[in-house]
């Protein structure tokens, strides 16, 4: 016997190890998938386009195979692991603008929707990101605080009961959609544009706007043009150049008119008037000023008012930004020079408008082009063009930005949403704690303990298990260590508040009590076999015990389940959600039996087995219970007192012990305690524990006895 106990010793030690040296096999998550999976998933009249760089990011292409978008899986970018220990696989298709086109599932393994919930909640969600984009403050939830409709925050509705797993889903798409967004889509604004402020007011005159840089002008000579097509087939198609190479082919004038501040200084009364009236319909676009006072002109004869002009164009942060005319006429400040005016009756003078919510920013630079053309040839004529850029900025002072609300960490968020049963949840917690920790004697000795026992674990069955979806299962150690081994992050763990803190007061425990903290008082499916055992007898269901040799064989299978999953982690992680229903949790508490049959059956298998064989999956098949066991080892005190007495003569605790966690000699087997205090209420009984009684009739008192 004691050499078979110290082989079950050296086995907990070898899985112990056997965890820690896995760490170093490798895992390779991010590959993308093929090019026709991604591409059957595109939906006419769009179609697939090229990959633009070697993380499977392909270019989104219309009927006429322009190019309108990006395509893209989260996982080669940002393949954060999922409560199965895999990443969460999804497509997103962003058009240029950083609006969400379509978001598809892919692939995972989160055991919640696998054979939980089932898939459909699970594509729900990410049908809410069609028509949001990715400057949007997204969150997974609802609003915090009496959050309204007009809040910065846009708020997606989660899964009930897999918070955590949509959180990972959310943060996957986001990481992934900005990382091309900055890669790919320099110019898509990810924040609110700026705006002018209608209350600023500033008395500026024209002379005041050119020296403080709001109006720009920039010049080019009729020499400059000639050296740009110089070596071209219209280096002499300009005839005037050549004969005045000082002369002035194009004066541009830039100037900003979103503020009104400027506006009021550049236009007349009445032009400032019909301004703000366009401004009034369009209140999101920008108009822009732009004269030329030189020979070249702005637009060909072939313009059109009020549609994009033909030589003009713009971009900011790489990226164009589209301009067209606002169809206004302009009546300019008297203050203004006269060349403007002349230019402006001449027709060499627009107001473009352009859209600030597509991500143009007027206080930060940007580029305005002008192009300078040539024609060659008489019948048909070849035109040649070349850009003349003028860059231009207005000053912060005049705008304002919208209040950018950063979304909340994704741990806070979560703490936020289940603030009042963290609570509650702290509260019990440290209740039982302390009760046990410094009133563990008193509460054995309590007339009505098993009444108090009984009460303590409903609660953590109905508040705990099925309320808070607070059980613990080896899901999650498994998937830290599929983390750990490919080095990935432990973000997961903060999604769900509710059973880290349980986890926290578990490990906790194993330094104080083993395994017992956890596996006798906090665990749902546990107190769901006490119940059941309870009925067993209130039934006179006969008792099953197997003998001491099979108990202690049975006792090894437990830490073969936990190495087979360890295996399963590493070599077939994708099996790994699977492979865990060995555990009846999720049937019996995440989803409260609401799954397929099979899985039903299996864990109404196990309850069933309770009214006969007293915790039989606890005992015997548990790989939690078996990773607890182990990290029982950190168990820093032997908190059960013990008399000479025990084991020699007297062995009642060891026969009433249910667990058989009691050995021959009377020496407490803590990796197989679960902390019932049944053996304490003994020790300290008068009536019950026999060496007290020997001694009583002796007169005698023996240390541990109370009154």
């Amino acid at each position: 016997m004691v050499a078979g106990m110290a082989c079950l010793a050296s086995f907990r030690l070898w899985a112990a190890a056997l965890v820690i040296s896995l760490l170093t096999a490798p895992v390779l998550w991010a590959e993308p998938s093929p090019r026709e999976a991604i591409a059957e998933r595109i939906f006419a009249p769009m179609e697939l386009g090229e990959p633009v760089n070697d993380k499977g990011v392909y270019q989104l292409l219309n009927s006429g195979g322009g190019h309108v978008g990006y395509v893209f899986e989260t996982l080669p970018m940002a393949p954060l692991p999922g409560f199965s220990g895999a990443p969460i696989n999804v497509l997103v298709v962003l058009d240029l603008e950083g609006r969400f086109l379509d978001v598809q599932l892919i692939d995972h393994n989160e055991p919640i929707f696998v054979s939980g919930l089932g898939q459909a909640p699970f594509h729900a969600f990410f049908e809410q990101y069609q028509g949001h984009s990715i400057g949007d403050s997204l969150v997974v939830g609802s609003p915090y605080g009496g959050g309204s409709d007009s809040s910065a925050l846009v708020y997606l509705d989660g899964v009930t009961k897999a918070t955590a797993s949509v959180r990972i889903a959310h943060e996957s798409i986001l990481a992934a959609a900005l990382q091309v967004a900055r890669e790919k889509m320099g110019g898509v604004s990810v924040g609110p544009p700026a705006y002018p402020n209608r209350d600023y007011a500033e008395d500026l005159d024209w002379d005041a706007l050119v020296a403080d840089g709001i109006v720009k002008r920039k010049t080019w000579t009729n020499a400059q043009i000639n050296a740009a097509f110089t070596d071209t087939i219209w280096e002499d198609d300009d005839p005037e150049a050549t004969e005045d190479p000082d002369g002035t082919y194009l004066d541009l004038w830039v100037v900003d008119l979103g503020a009104p501040s400027v506006a009021q200084a550049v236009l007349s009364d009445d032009g400032y008037e019909e301004l703000q009236d366009f401004l009034e319909i369009s209140p999101s676009d920008e108009p822009i000023l732009v004269v030329d006072t030189g020979r070249h002109g702005l637009v060909s004869e072939e313009f059109v008012r009020n549609t994009a002009p033909d030589w003009i164009s713009a971009e900011q942060g790489g990226f164009p930004v589209s301009m067209r005319d606002a169809d206004l006429i302009i009546e300019l400040h008297d203050d203004v020079p006269w060349e403007l005016h002349d230019a402006v009756d001449y027709g060499q003078a627009l107001i473009l408008r352009t859209d600030r919510r597509l991500g143009f920013d007027p206080t930060q630079e940007w580029t305005l082009k002008v192009e300078a053309t040539r024609e060659h040839g008489l019948f048909q004529p070849e035109v040649g063009s070349v850009p003349l850029e003028a860059q231009h900025s207005t000053d912060e002072r005049f705008y304002l930005r919208a209040e950018v609300i950063e979304p909340a960490p994704p741990w806070v968020d979560a703490i936020r949403n289940r603030l009042s049963d963290l609570i509650i949840l702290g509260v019990f917690l440290t209740g039982l704690v302390l009760v046990l920790g410094f009133g563990m004697r008193r509460l054995a000795a309590h007339p009505n303990f098993i009444a108090i026992r009984l009460v303590t674990l409903a609660v953590v069955t109905g508040f705990i298990g099925w309320w808070g979806q607070g059980q613990l299962s080896i899901v999650t150690p498994l998937a830290t260590l599929q983390a750990a081994i490919s080095s990935g992050s432990y973000a997961f763990l903060v999604y769900d508040p509710f059973s880290l803190v349980i986890w926290a007061v578990a490990i906790a425990g194993l330094v104080a009590w083993g395994r017992g903290l956890f596996c006798g008082w906090l665990c749902p499916f546990g107190a769901l076999q006490e119940f059941a055992n309870h009925f067993g007898r209130l039934l006179r269901i006969p008792q099953i015990e197997p003998s001491a040799a099979w108990d202690a064989r049975l006792k090894w299978v437990k830490y073969v389940v936990l190495a087979a999953l360890v295996g399963v982690t590493v070599y077939a992680p994708t099996a790994m959600d699977k492979a865990a229903e060995v555990e009846p949790f999720k049937t019996a508490i995440t989803t409260f039996f609401v799954r397929e049959w099979y899985y039903v059956a299996y864990a109404a298998f196990w309850l069933i087995l309770s009214m006969t064989l007293f915790k039989g999956f606890c005992r015997y098949v548990c790989p939690l219970g078996a990773l607890m066991a182990i990290g029982g080892l950190l168990r820093g005190r032997d908190w059960i007192e013990r008399r000479e007495e025990c084991g020699s003569p007297c062995q009642l605790c060891k026969v009433k012990c249910k667990y058989a966690a009691i050995k021959q000699n009377g020496k407490i087997d803590y990796s197989e305690c679960f902390e019932c205090l049944d053996c304490v209420t003994i020790h300290d009984s008068p009536k019950q524990c026999v060496p007290l009684i020997i001694a009583a009739k002796k007169g005698r008192t023996l240390k541990g006895a109370t009154a």
